[in-house]
């Protein structure tokens, strides 16, 4: 068999006559081994999304590497599934992976603003979320998948579906994935994530006449997201912190230091305004204009989503006129599942207001639905990793924002269960486009769709499971508030500080107005809006170790001799990347796990320990220690 890919999988022939990959034969390629595996990654992809996104504002897609694990699992446990196993377990990956990226957008909110939620009211609206998005996205599989093959690319799709084909070389990036893990599971044991025996930030603050503030956290797991995001979009994050911290900040600064008498902060009666730190300046006004500039980002990028969504809706209504094969039972029990917990949880999460539960149940489930279709297509154009989530949230909890304060529902209670409601429709959303990469996935070598329907479906609820656990266990922390938070949460801030400001009215509209004008003046300069404004609300220390990782996959690409050999670097120090991430998540998690239930106490370092100089000796160890085997790799890889 040849382990390569025919032309035809990218195009050149329609989706009705294209021959798959693995193309005689059983399409099955599960038994107990296969789903016991893909449970396994699922949950580690789960967890260790949620923790390192809710700190970092990006998350990473686990296709190529839950099939880089996975296809090692298959081999030793049920080797007689092959590919199809193989690709299986990337799909459940996908599943637990996706509906974290989905659900930390906003369930944490609720913690932002004061409220609290249960496990089984998170737990039932993920369930809600996940079924809809499978079982909507199932309704226009025929056309995303098959009538739009090679004009819908599903790039990420077809760069899993080459490393399964070329899966019998996995080890040498599992052995990439074991470094970089070691590596960030070292550095995160004495952190503040675990035992906190030495300090990882290196800080400057200035208070003076110039109020600015620089800093960088040795953290294995952003270095790895920076050298996975590459150099743009790390570069266009770091722009956003440098407007904040050195041209916004100073400038409220010089301004308030001109103030006279006794007038204090907005939010904080407790501080005078002429007596402001940069602490004081950033989390009282600065993170406003970040809040205006993603709610910009989020519009402009619903609003030029409007072609997509008309053309999406009706070009899925012709194909499914025009389309003889219906669904399968298998796709009605998902869908029809998904709007039933979906009321269910409406009714859960209302408070005993019927009129509620019913109206914005119908409302949340139309416009996921509508959502759920442009995801599909979208993900066929950029893939899962670029899909624009924040924007189609944003979209959506305005309008239910808006039905809220129409109805006159404006309690902080009833902004709980306007983002448990939210929670709803980015988990749809999410769920559906990994979804449709993995199906396009087991499209392009020959699974059984309906298998994989029912794989991810599982992965996706066990995610949702997941990821509430990790949020519930972890809301000290979520809920902290104040300067170097040890988790940053950007767009469920924006969440919580868009629905409770519309709620109450007590929003510092300047600040807000400044930075819409602000995003739209990057749009009209053709810059990544949302990409800037994540950047500029995030901290420094956070954008500034991003960036460093993508520098250093800038310094491989360049100092490489030739292509192959930058190939064969770049691909392990993304596979040793993607183990930093997980070593410095899971690793982070457990920690706090076993401080929040005792079994360990953290330190206070101390001393040199304590100091920059200590931030800057884990930071030159994580960099060396990240570049030696990837720059090793080279000569052993390039011929």
């Amino acid at each position: 068999m040849n382990k390569k890919l025919s032309k035809g999988a990218y195009g050149n022939v329609s989706g009705i006559d294209y021959v798959p990959y693995i193309s005689d034969g059983s399409k099955s390629g599960g038994n107990a081994a296969v789903l016991t595996i893909g449970i396994i990654l699922s949950v580690l992809f789960a967890a260790s999304t949620a923790y390192s996104g809710m700190k970092s504002g990006l998350t990473v897609a686990a296709g190529i590497p839950g099939s880089i694990i996975g296809s090692v699992f298959i081999a030793m446990f049920a080797k007689q599934k092959g590919i199809l196993g193989k690709n299986l377990v990337q799909g459940m990956s996908s599943g637990g992976e996706s509906i974290a990226s989905g659900m930390i957008f906003v369930l944490p909110a609720i913690l932002l603003i004061g409220a609290h939620f249960s496990f089984l009211e998170g737990f039932v609206i993920g369930i809600g979320g996940v079924l809809f998005g499978v079982g909507a996205a199932s309704l226009v599989y025929n056309y995303l998948i098959i009538q739009e093959h090679g004009n819908l690319m599903y790039p990420e799709s077809m760069a899993i579906s080459e490393t399964l084909v070329a899966s019998e070389g996995v080890k040498e990036s599992v052995k990439f994935m074991g470094i970089g893990f070691s590596i960030g599971g070292v550095i995160t044991l004495v952190t503040s994530s675990f035992f906190n025996v030495a300090n990882n930030v290196i800080s400057y603050v200035n208070e003076a006449f110039y109020k600015w503030k620089f800093e960088v956290e040795a953290n294995p797991l952003l270095l790895g997201i920076g050298f996975i995001v590459g150099i743009d979009v790390a570069l266009t994050m770091f722009a956003g912190s440098i407007l904040s911290n050195f041209a916004i900040t100073p400038l409220i600064g010089y301004f308030i230091s001109l103030g006279e008498g006794g007038a204090t902060v907005w939010n904080n009666p407790q501080v005078n305004i002429n007596a402001m730190q940069v602490a004081d300046i950033a989390g009282s006004y600065v993170k406003y204009v970040g809040a205006g500039m993603m709610l910009s980002g989020g519009f402009i990028g619903a609003i030029k989503l409007i072609p997509t969504i008309i053309s999406s809706v009706k070009e899925t209504l012709n194909a499914n006129t025009s389309d003889s094969k219906g669904s399968s039972s298998a796709e009605n029990i998902i869908l029809i599942g998904g709007i039933v917990i979906g009321f269910i949880g409406g009714f859960l999460i209302s408070g005993g207001n019927i009129l509620m539960a019913i109206i914005v149940s119908i409302l949340s489930l139309i416009l996921s639905l509508l959502f759920v279709i442009v995801s599909g297509r979208l993900t066929g154009t950029i893939g899962t990793s670029n899909l624009p989530v924040s924007g189609m949230t944003i979209a959506s909890i305005v309008i239910v924002t808006l039905l809220f304060v129409i109805m006159g529902w404006k309690s902080p209670a009833n902004n709980r269960s306007l983002l448990l409601f939210g929670t709803f429709i980015v988990t749809a959303i999410s769920a559906a486009g990994g979804y449709c990469q993995s199906q396009k996935v087991t499209f392009v070598i020959g699974g059984d769709k309906n298998e994989m329907q029912k794989y991810f479906a599982i992965a996706g609820i066990i995610g949702a499971a997941v990821v509430t656990g990790v949020i519930l266990l972890l809301s000290s922390q979520l809920s902290m508030t104040g300067d170097n938070v040890p988790f940053a949460l950007p767009q469920a801030n924006l969440m919580s500080t868009l629905t409770a400001g519309i709620m109450s009215g007590k929003l510092p509209w300047v600040m807000i107005i400044v930075g819409i004008v602000i995003g739209i003046a990057l749009f009209l300069l053709k810059m990544p809006v949302m990409t800037v404004a994540i950047g500029f609300y995030l901290p420094i220390a956070t954008t500034s170790i991003i960036l460093i990782g993508a520098l250093i996959r800038l310094f491989v690409d360049k100092v490489s001799k030739d292509d192959k050999q930058r190939e064969a670097r770049v691909s392990n120090g993304i596979s040793l990347s993607s183990g930093l991430v997980a070593g410095g998540s899971i690793i982070g998690l457990i920690g706090i796990i076993l401080q929040v239930t005792g079994v360990i106490k953290v330190g206070t370092p101390t001393g040199f320990a304590a100091s920059n100089g200590m931030g800057y000796i884990l930071l030159i160890v994580l960099v060396i220690a990240s570049i030696i085997p990837i720059m090793r790799s080279k000569a052993k890889n390039a011929e």
